[in-house]
C-alpha cells in the first residue's frame, strides 16, 4: 500500500478512515495509539531540539494497494513499460501528499478530501491500470483483477513528535517516539541454523568502503529503471559507480567500482539521517527534503559485505546481474511479510529489532543488518515483482524445492551516533521513516573469475577478502 502525510491541528484518541470506492465515502473508526516509550526513548525525545506545540500534530497516511507485490508473471516484454507505470503509480501518491499537506485544515474536512485527493487519485490509478493490462494482453489473470486495487484510503495515524526546527513540509512525517527502543531492555532474539556436516562454511566478503565519494541519488534501477526519482528517497551506494536509473548491464558491467577486489557489484540502501534541523544541499531536490527526507547524512562508520554458506550444504555460483531486494520500503502501510532488514547495536547484536530504532549506549554503534535471500531458482536473474526468482531459507537452512544455495551475503553497516540522539531512515513521504520500512538492494557484476573464487573459498571453509 502507498500512503500520504498531512498535519492536522487536532489531536485524537482513535484512528479514523475514509474509504474511497465506487459507492462513495464510508466512515469507519480502528483502534489507535503509540506504544509507551523507554525511558531512554523519552530522553531521546527531549535531547532533541526544541519541540513546539504546532510539530506535535496528528499525521494522516493515504493507503493504497500496492500493484507491484501482485506482479509476478509480467511478460519479459512488457515489463520496462509496466516499470514506469509502477513508477507513475508512486508518483501520483505522492503528489497527493503535497496536496494534502499544503491544505493544513481543509484536510479535516471529509468531503474536501474525497472529492479533491481520494477520487482524483482514483482515477489517476485506474488509467495507470488499465494501461497496465494493456501491456501485459488480453485474458492475463493477473492483468483481469488489477482494476479493484484503483481505490485508496485516508487514514489518520499517530501523534507527530518532529523537531520543531524541521520544515513546516516534513514535520509531519516522523519519527515518532514509539519508534525508539533502549537496547539494553530488547531480550536476545537471534536463532541461526545448525550447521550440518555437508555445510559450507567459509566466507567471503568484498572491500568497498563507506561511500567516501558521496555517490547519493534518489533513484532505483532495479524497480524503477529509466526513471529519475523512482524511489523517493536518497540512497547510499557502495561498490559499482555509475549506478543511477538509467544504469543497463552493459554500463554496470564496464563501470568503475569503490571495491579493492575489482567487484563492479552494486549495493546501496536509504541514507540514515541525524533529526537535528540542520539541511543538506538536497533540502530542495527531489528524493530530499521536497519529500520530508531531511536532516544530516550520516556517513557510516564501516561498512560490511559478506558472503556466506549453506548451514546443509555447497553454495552455486550466482549469475552475473543476479538483483536481489530484501525488506520492503512501503513495509508501514503494506504490512511486514517482505520486512527484513533488523537493527541493532554493537555489543547487543544477539538483539535484532526490525520495528524500532535501538537506543544505543554510550561507545555503542548503531548496526543496520540486511541479510540477502540464498535460495535462487536457477533460471532467472530477476522476476517482475523482484522477489519471486529467490527465498529465503528454511529454519533448517534448507533451500526449498526448485530452489539452489547461492552466497548468502549480508550487508553490515554501523554509524557512531550520539546517545539519544533522534535519526532517522529515508523513505517514501507516507512511510513516515518507520525503522520497518528499511531494505537493501544488491545486484551481482562480479566477473565469472572473482564469484568462481567467492564460491571455492566458501565451499572450502576458508575465509577470503
Amino acid at each position: 500500500m502507498r500512503g500520504v502525510v498531512v498535519r492536522n491541528k487536532k489531536r485524537h484518541k482513535r484512528s479514523r478512515v475514509l474509504v474511497v470506492s465506487g459507492v462513495g465515502v464510508v466512515a469507519l473508526a480502528v483502534g489507535g495509539g503509540a506504544l509507551m516509550m523507554t525511558d531512554n526513548s523519552a530522553s531521546a525525545a527531549r535531547q532533541a531540539p526544541n519541540r513546539t506545540e504546532s510539530a506535535r500534530q496528528s499525521s494522516m497516511t493515504i493507503q493504497c494497494p500496492d500493484v507491484a507485490t501482485k506482479l509476478s508473471n509480467v511478460p519479459q516484454k512488457a515489463r520496462p513499460a509496466v516499470d514506469k507505470e509502477l513508477a507513475a503509480l508512486d508518483t501520483q501518491v505522492a503528489d497527493a501528499y503535497k496536496q494534502l499537506s499544503a491544505q493544513g485544515t481543509k484536510a479535516t474536512d471529509q468531503a474536501w478530501v474525497r472529492t479533491r485527493v481520494l477520487e482524483p487519485l482514483s482515477s489517476q490509478r485506474r488509467s495507470a491500470l488499465n494501461r497496465i493490462s494493456t501491456q501485459m494482453g488480453k485474458g492475463s489473470q493477473q492483468a483481469s483483477g488489477l482494476g479493484t486495487m484503483a481505490s485508496c484510503t485516508v487514514k489518520q495515524g499517530e501523534v507527530n513528535a518532529a523537531p520543531a526546527a524541521a520544515p513546516a513540509a516534513a514535520k509531519a512525517a516522523g519519527p515518532q517516539k514509539s519508534d525508539f527502543v533502549d537496547i539494553k531492555k530488547v531480550r536476545p532474539n537471534v536463532k541461526n541454523p545448525r550447521k550440518q556436516a555437508g555445510a559450507s562454511k567459509g566466507t567471503f566478503s568484498s572491500r568497498c568502503g563507506r561511500n567516501e565519494n558521496k555517490k547519493f541519488n534518489s533513484d532505483n534501477v532495479i524497480v524503477a529503471p529509466g526513471v529519475s526519482n523512482g524511489a523517493h528517497h536518497m540512497h547510499d551506494y557502495v561498490g559499482n559507480q555509475k549506478n543511477d536509473a538509467f544504469a543497463t548491464d552493459q554500463i554496470l558491467a564496464t563501470a568503475t567500482t569503490s571495491c579493492t577486489n575489482g567487484d563492479r557489484s552494486t549495493h546501496y540502501w536509504p541514507v540514515l539521517r541525524l533529526q537535528n534541523g540542520k539541511n543538506e544541499k538536497d533540502v530542495n531536490a527531489p528524493g530530499g527534503g521536497t519529500e520530508g527526507n531531511i536532516g544530516t547524512i550520516l556517513q557510516p562508520t564501516s561498512v560490511q559485505l559478506t558472503f556466506r554458506g549453506s548451514a546443509v550444504g555447497k553454495v552455486a555460483a550466482m549469475p552475473k546481474f543476479l538483483r536481489i531486494i530484501t525488506g520492503d520500503a512501503k513495509a508501514f502501510t503494506n504490512g511486514t511479510a517482505n520486512a527484513n532488514a533488523s537493527w541493532s547495536c554493537t555489543g547487543f547484536e544477539n538483539r535484532q529489532l526490525k520495528d524500532k530504532y535501538p537506543l544505543c549506549p554510550k561507545g555503542s554503534n548503531v548496526v543496520r543488518t540486511f541479510k540477502f535471500q540464498s535460495c535462487w531458482d536457477g533460471r532467472n536473474a530477476d522476476s517482475a515483482n523482484h522477489r519471486t526468482h529467490v527465498a529465503f531459507a528454511g529454519a533448517n537452512g534448507a533451500c526449498g524445492k526448485g530452489f539452489k544455495a547461492i552466497p548468502a551475503l549480508t550487508q553490515r553497516i554501523t554509524y557512531k551516533i550520539a546517545p539519544n540522539s533522534v535519526f532517522a531512515v529515508d523513505s517514501f513521504p507516507e512511510q513516515l521513516h518507520k525503522p520497518v520500512t528499511d531494505h537493501g538492494d544488491f545486484i551481482n557484476v562480479m566477473s565469472d573469475s572473482l564469484m568462481k573464487q567467492a564460491v571455492k573459498c566458501i565451499n572450502s571453509g576458508r575465509k577470503c577478502g
